[in-house]
C-alpha cells in the first residue's frame, strides 16, 4: 500500500509562493492536502531542482525582456508549470515551452495550462531530435530524458546558445553498447573497467555524463555536477548544471578528445554537434 504523507509534512515541502492549488491540479497533492510517498518523491525532486535553478531564473528574468525557458522531454510538464508559477506568472513576461513526443500527455498539459490561465506556456508535440525549438532560449531543462534524448536536449541547447542548462540524465545505454563493441581496440587497463556486463552498464552511464560535462565545458560553459536529491527519492539522481561564460575552452576540448581516443566511444551528442 502507498504510505500517506500528512498535511503538515506536505506544507514543509512547499516553496515560498508555491500554490497548493497548482500542486492539486498536477495531482501531486490531494484536495484535502495529502499526498502519497510516490508523489512526495516527485515533489522533492522538482522543488529541489527549483532551488538550484533559482539563481539562473532570477538572472534571466532580470536581464531579458522576454525570457524563453524550454523544458525538453517535459512529460506531464510538472517542471514547466512550477517554473511558470514561481518565476514567470507574476512578472507578466517570458514564456515556458514544453516539448514531448506523446500526443496524449501534450494535449492534457495544454488543456491544463488553459484551465489555469497560464497563457505564456506553449506545448510542442515532437521528438527532441526533431522539434522546432525557439530561435533563442535562455534556460533549457531536461528532467529524466531517457538515454540519447538527453543528448538531443543538450544539442538543442548548444545550437540555440542557451545561457543556462540543467539536465538530469536517465537510462544511459548507448555508450555501454559502444564499449562492448570496442573492447578489442582499447588498452587492457581500460578493458578491465567494463569487461563485465554490469560494470559496462555502470561505467558506460558514468562515462556518458563525463563526456557530456566535458563537451559543455569545451563549448564555453562552466559546469557543476551534483546530486539532485537523496538516493531514497530517485536512483536517476545526477544533475548537470551549466552556464555559458566564454566562446570555447580549448583545454576542456583536449581532455575530451583524449578520453574519446582512449575509450573509442562517440555519443550522440558529439555526433549531432559535428553534423551541425
Amino acid at each position: 500500500m502507498r504510505r500517506a504523507v500528512s498535511v503538515a509534512k506536505v506544507k514543509k515541502e512547499l516553496l515560498p509562493n508555491q500554490s497548493p492549488d497548482l500542486l492539486q491540479e498536477l495531482h501531486l497533492i490531494t484536495r484535502d492536502g495529502h499526498l502519497n510517498a510516490d508523489a512526495l518523491r516527485k515533489l522533492k525532486q522538482v522543488n529541489h531542482l527549483m532551488g538550484l535553478l533559482a539563481p539562473a531564473m532570477q538572472e534571466v528574468m532580470e536581464q531579458q525582456e522576454s525570457p524563453v525557458i524550454v523544458d525538453a522531454g517535459s512529460g506531464n510538464a510538472y517542471l514547466g508549470f512550477i517554473l511558470y508559477e514561481l518565476f514567470l506568472k507574476e512578472s507578466g513576461k517570458g514564456k515556458v515551452v514544453c516539448i514531448d513526443h506523446r500526443p496524449d500527455v501534450t494535449a492534457r498539459a495544454r488543456e491544463r495550462a488553459a484551465r489555469l490561465g497560464f497563457t505564456r506556456m506553449e506545448f510542442l508535440e515532437a521528438h527532441l531530435d526533431a522539434a522546432a525549438y525557439p530561435e533563442r532560449m535562455d534556460v533549457l531543462t531536461a528532467l529524466h530524458a531517457c538515454d540519447t534524448a538527453t543528448d538531443d536536449a543538450l544539442t538543442a541547447a548548444l545550437q540555440h546558445h542557451a545561457t543556462h542548462i540543467a539536465v538530469v540524465p536517465c537510462c544511459q545505454a548507448e555508450v555501454a553498447a559502444q564499449l562492448k563493441d570496442n573492447r578489442a581496440r582499447v588498452e587492457p587497463a581500460w578493458d578491465a573497467l567494463f569487461g563485465h556486463a554490469w560494470h559496462r552498464r555502470e561505467f558506460g552511464s558514468h562515462l556518458t555524463n563525463v563526456i557530456r560535462a566535458l563537451a559543455l565545458e569545451a563549448q564555453g560553459y562552466t559546469v557543476t555536477v551534483t546530486e539532485l536529491t537523496g538516493w531514497e527519492h530517485s536512483l536517476k539522481n545526477e544533475l548537470i548544471l551549466a552556464r555559458k561564460v566564454q566562446p570555447r575552452n580549448g583545454m576542456a576540448q583536449k581532455k575530451l578528445d583524449a578520453l574519446l581516443l582512449a575509450t573509442g566511444v562517440q555519443p550522440k551528442l558529439l555526433r549531432s554537434l559535428a553534423a551541425g
